[in-house]
């Protein structure tokens, strides 16, 4: 079986970071999830898409010792770093903003 790790991103909903910091197994599917071209539900070949279970880990080497004992083959997904651009209220007003100094100067170079 293979596996996906990862570390899943906030939901849009979400405003928090609260269940971004563990990290899932997840099985990929194998046959790929097609609509129903009658009712137009989505479905799978297998009967495995049913059981989709996530395993929950603290870290990420947790996770890859966990799917070695179990023999399965694992693909380990690193998340996007988090970048935060410090902003102040009064760049909101200023007729060219920082971001765009920025592409300036690249394209300069």
């Amino acid at each position: 079986m293979k596996v996906r790790i990862y570390r899943p991103a906030r939901t849009a909903a979400q405003s928090g970071r609260a269940l971004t910091y563990e990290w899932l197994v997840e099985p990929e599917l194998p046959t790929p999830r097609t609509p129903e071209f009658l009712m137009g539900w989505t479905s799978a070949g297998d009967t495995f898409s049913e059981l989709r279970r996530r395993l929950r880990f603290g870290s990420v080497e947790e996770a890859v010792s966990f799917a070695n004992r179990k023999g399965w083959a694992y693909t380990v997904e690193e998340p996007a770093e988090r970048r935060i651009v410090p902003r102040n209220y009064l760049d909101n007003f200023r007729a060219v903003r920082p971001e765009d100094e920025e592409r300036q100067a690249l394209a300069r170079s």
